[in-house]
């Protein structure tokens, strides 16, 4: 079993690399591992990374181990906080409703994510989860970020998937 990025094992982006580029890399991981391919990461004011995770939902049988979710749970263990208040995330998809609300509730200042889910989507699209009256905390939220890359990662894996 994989373990998770932890605080003395997680990457050491500088604060001019990608960390979009990174998600991605998680991404093309939680593929390999059988996971749907979303990638999260967590950066501070200065850029540099604090959490770096991909979906882990069928290894850890968790239906609640989205990629956002477990860099959230690394990142507030790793600032002994649960407030992120000047941290960033990075996200090949946009997050689901349940990721949103956490994301809202870490207080997170920005969300930046790559391919829209227009379905499924909690921040931009689907139920708008930011724009609900009872949302008290609303990240910045920037979509499309390197969005042909993210989507093309989601749309080759479940392409191969019908085909199997």
């Amino acid at each position: 079993m994989n373990d998770p990025v932890t605080p003395s094992s997680k990457p050491q982006a500088k604060p001019n690399a990608s960390p979009m580029q990174l998600a991605l890399q998680q991404a093309v991981a939680a593929a390999e591992r059988g996971e749907v391919p979303v990638g999260a990461v967590i950066s501070d004011a200065k850029g540099y990374v604090i959490a770096a995770n991909g979906n882990r939902i069928i290894e850890y049988a968790d239906p609640t181990a989205h990629a956002e979710m477990l860099v959230i749970r690394e990142a507030t263990t790793a600032l002994k906080n649960e407030r992120l208040v000047d941290c960033n995330l990075y996200v090949t998809l946009e997050p689901c409703p349940m990721c949103a609300g956490a994301i809202s509730l870490a207080r997170i200042k920005r969300l930046y994510y790559g391919a829209a889910d227009e379905k499924a989507g909690g921040a931009e699209h689907g139920i708008r989860l930011f724009s609900h009256p009872s949302c008290h905390h609303r990240p910045e939220v920037y979509g499309g970020i390197e969005e042909i890359a993210c989507a093309t990662i989601l749309q080759s894996f479940f392409a191969a998937r019908r085909q199997s």
